[in-house]
């Protein structure tokens, strides 16, 4: 352990030292070309797979995938997400737990972990996209999903906490590979759940640098550098991204979860406020907007781009919105101090909630009512941006703020989701050790493109999207127990509601 930790640390210091950077283009340029050669063939095989589409159609298989699981789960669990809204919000403030509980951190900090992987760019670019391939319509479909994806949320968050590990430390590590594992053991299906497990974690160590490192620096950096014509140096917000998230995570998930309770609110409040503002000075212009909405929902273009629009190009190219699916959350909300593991179901079911129907509803409502989905020659961030910068004259700083704030949380939590696949391979004794790799990774981010590395890590993810609704549809019963038998406890009063 001690050559891995300064060997890794060794990777740091040279990545960062002002010699490996007195020529940037070159040592840029040659470790691009180097990791393009490596991992291009790779995304080349499995990307078409993982985005092809249904013969005969214009639907991605892996879409209708998750899109069905979602559909499922909601009738399975009798609309739980309308039904026990409510209760949802109790058991976020902490009404049926107590400080005894086994756990890291409270309801509302694992929440705010999950939402700050989720997030993001998908909200401010991800919306864009989808409106400008289907129209407002589109809006409708994001606003569907995210509502059925609710039902997934609290199916896999609930096993993620019943079959979580308590190490000797006291510290939790739990997730898809834990469920899995355990649970489809629990059914009957041991090797089968061995399989799906050891595939989820080796999946979450590798996706954590693509999706939550180099596309969030990336686009981070090229947003500030953009925004403040800033025309070298990438590699310095590299490092700043690499310091700032090490002295974060370094600290493990109580660390993350303290700034990722303060960080994501604050976040939210000011994107949203910004939204209400400009939704209230264009009141006139909400009734055609939601009109737009609707009618545009049920028109051939709408359906392709709405639904495929909504969930691909918003989803993929973006922070993949709620995640509702992945097996990611799972690992954050694992961590909650509780006892009973639907409690934490219910929290999680608020997460698509919030993040989709509430703040892409948003994005998608100042869209509309300013009108930039109809402009030319604009898509993504620049889309938004002109739509808040057209109410509000120098919103875009905002904006570019949000963004860096959105892409650096969002490190924060997918740090923590690798490391728990990487832990889980190869024992915690390894963990400083992603960790420092992880941090160092980012200051080459910054000033590369890596495409080929983002875009396998995009497949890879939707292939653990496959592997956990698999291993979710073997499980559902477990979880409809857990639910079942959390409300009979409440109804005798064997659990009562406490005011802590």
């Amino acid at each position: 352990m001690p050559n891995l930790f300064w060997a890794a640390l060794l990777l740091l210091c040279s990545l960062m030292s002002p010699a490996a950077w007195a020529a940037e283009p070159e040592v840029v340029g040659g470790i691009d070309v180097l990791i393009r050669t490596i991992f291009e063939p790779i995304a080349n095989a499995i990307v078409p797979i993982v985005f092809g589409k249904i013969p005969g159609t214009e639907i991605l298989w892996i879409v209708m995938w998750l899109a069905i699981a979602s559909v499922t789960c909601t009738i399975y669990f009798r609309f739980i997400q309308f039904r026990l809204f409510g209760l949802a919000i109790q058991a976020l403030r902490g009404r049926f737990s107590r400080k005894t509980d086994q756990g890291e951190v409270s309801h509302f900090q694992a929440l705010s972990t999950a939402l700050a992987a989720t997030v993001g760019l998908g909200n401010i670019a991800g919306v864009a996209v989808a409106i400008s391939i289907g129209g407002p319509g589109a809006t409708f479909w994001m606003i569907m999903l995210g509502l059925f994806g609710m039902a997934t949320k609290f199916a896999e968050c609930t096993l993620g906490v019943k079959y979580r590990q308590i190490n000797a430390d006291g510290s939790v590590s739990g997730g898809p590979m834990y469920y899995l594992k355990a649970g489809l053991a629990e059914r009957g299906f041991p090797q089968f759940g061995k399989f799906l497990g050891a595939a989820a974690a080796l999946i979450l160590a590798f996706a954590a640098f693509g999706i939550g490192n180099l596309f969030q620096v990336n686009q981070a950096t090229s947003q500030l550098m953009n925004q403040f014509q800033i025309t070298d140096g990438a590699y310095l917000f590299g490092i700043g991204f690499g310091v700032v998230c090490a002295l974060v995570i370094i600290g493990g998930i109580k660390s993350i979860a303290r700034v990722t309770s303060v960080l994501v609110p604050f976040m939210v409040v000011i994107y949203l406020a910004a939204g209400l503002l400009i939704l209230g000075l264009n009141l006139d212009k909400l009734p055609a907007a939601f009109g737009a909405i609707i009618s545009g929902a049920f028109t051939p273009e709408a359906g392709f781009g709405g639904f495929i629009g909504a969930l691909m190009q918003g989803l993929k190219r973006g922070a993949f919105s709620n995640e509702a699916g992945f097996g990611s959350a799972p690992i954050a909300h694992a961590a909650v101090k509780t006892d009973e593991p639907s409690t934490e179901g219910l929290v999680a079911l608020l997460e698509p909630f919030i993040d989709t129907v509430v703040i892409c509803t948003m994005t998608a409502l100042v869209i509309i009512v300013t009108g930039a989905y109809l402009q030319q020659g604009m898509a993504g961030a620049v889309m938004t941006s002109n739509a808040f910068n057209s109410v509000l004259p120098g919103f875009d700083v905002v904006l570019t703020i949000s963004i860096v704030l959105f892409a650096f949380s969002t490190m924060l939590s997918w740090s923590y989701y690798g490391l728990k696949g990487w832990t889980y391979l190869f024992g915690e004794k390894t963990a400083l050790l992603y960790k420092l790799v992880f941090c160092a990774i980012s200051v080459i981010a910054a000033a590369m493109s890596l495409d080929a590395v983002i875009d396998l890590s995009d497949a890879l993810v939707f292939i653990l999207a496959f592997f956990n609704v698999l291993g979710l549809y073997f499980l559902l019963p477990i979880v409809r127990a857990e639910i079942n038998g959390f409300l009979h406890k409440l109804k005798t009063g064997e659990i009562k509601p406490n005011r802590d």
